[in-house]
């Protein structure tokens, strides 16, 4: 399976980090399928530059963008935020029983 994840570059203490497609299987700086752009967190204003299209295109294929890939992404404006919905409990809607032997 095919993800899109960050893998790290830079010096210690200073992370810079590259959008990459990668099999799942492989270590976090192994071997990378296509990049998709940067990131860099230390600069004041997060400076993400992504390649929309070709993002697009592998999510269409199949990639799944790992949560952190995920907020990178939305950030950059490629993906849209998930909004979960809460789902009714049933349980919590129907009122409790009464316990055997209450007064």
């Amino acid at each position: 399976m095919l993800k899109i994840r960050l893998t790290r570059m830079g010096d210690k203490g200073r992370p810079f980090y590259r959008v990459v497609v990668a099999d799942s299987r492989s270590p976090r700086d192994g071997k990378v399928v296509d990049t998709l752009g940067t990131y860099n967190p230390l600069v004041e204003e997060n400076q993400i530059n992504v390649n929309k299209d070709l993002t697009l295109d592998w999510i269409k294929k199949g990639a799944q963008p790992t949560d952190t890939a995920r907020a990178v992404l939305v950030k950059a404006g490629v993906l849209e935020k998930r909004v979960y919905k809460p789902k009714p409990n049933a349980k919590a809607a129907t009122p409790k029983a009464k316990k055997k032997g209450a007064k």
